[in-house]
């Protein structure tokens, strides 16, 4: 489930729509969480669907490290690519804001922790990296792990809307590592290594 302080609002003719905070949320807000009405799709029953809906899944869905397609049910597959990303997807089951959200803004992550397919060339954007790569989770889950392990720092300290969907085991995880008795999984361990 997406944070409920966000819509979906037209963003330009290139990406067309996205979705917006409609209020601030500083890093270390949980701004996703996998939930039970999500649908996670194996490769198989993905190829067995009609053409028009395997187009659908393939716009909209991103694929988990065990290869299979994941499918949110609300407006958090309209979630944009920036290279830098302003949300990433943790190894938790959940994204995360890893710097603050001003009211408006619209919210965005790195489909290079997607296990994408193939590569692609999003918006130009300044900085370093240009084409959304296969690879990507190995090249920077290092960057990564580090903006994640700045915003869980933040994490208890700010409110928390999604914290009944985060299970408790998980939920001690990410509070022991905000007060550094516990470390975080990387976000490398997303990696789909198949084919």
């Amino acid at each position: 489930m997406i944070h409920p302080d966000t819509e979906i609002r037209f963003i330009n003719e290139v990406v067309g729509h996205g979705v917006v905070a409609t209020r601030a949320m500083p890093r270390g807000t949980i701004t996703w969480v996998q939930d039970r009405l999500d649908r996670t799709y194996p490769v198989e029953e993905l190829e067995a669907f009609p053409t028009l809906l395997r187009e659908v899944l393939d716009k909209y869905c991103y694929r988990n490290r065990e290869g299979h397609y994941v499918f949110c049910w609300d407006h958090a597959r309209f979630m944009n690519h920036s290279f830098d990303s302003n949300c990433l997807l943790t190894p938790y089951g959940l994204e995360i804001a890893v710097r603050d959200i001003a009211e408006g803004e619209e919210l965005t992550n790195d489909y290079g922790c997607f296990n994408i397919i193939e590569a692609f060339r999003p918006c130009e954007e300044d900085g370093g990296r240009e084409v959304v790569r296969p690879d990507d989770l190995k090249r920077c889950h290092g960057i990564w792990d580090e903006k994640i392990r700045q915003a869980v720092a933040d994490f208890p300290r700010v409110p928390q809307p999604l914290a009944s969907l985060v299970s408790p085991g998980v939920w001690r995880e990410l509070e022991s590592a905000a007060v550094g008795t516990g470390t975080l999984a990387s976000v490398s361990s997303l990696l789909f290594t198949g084919r």
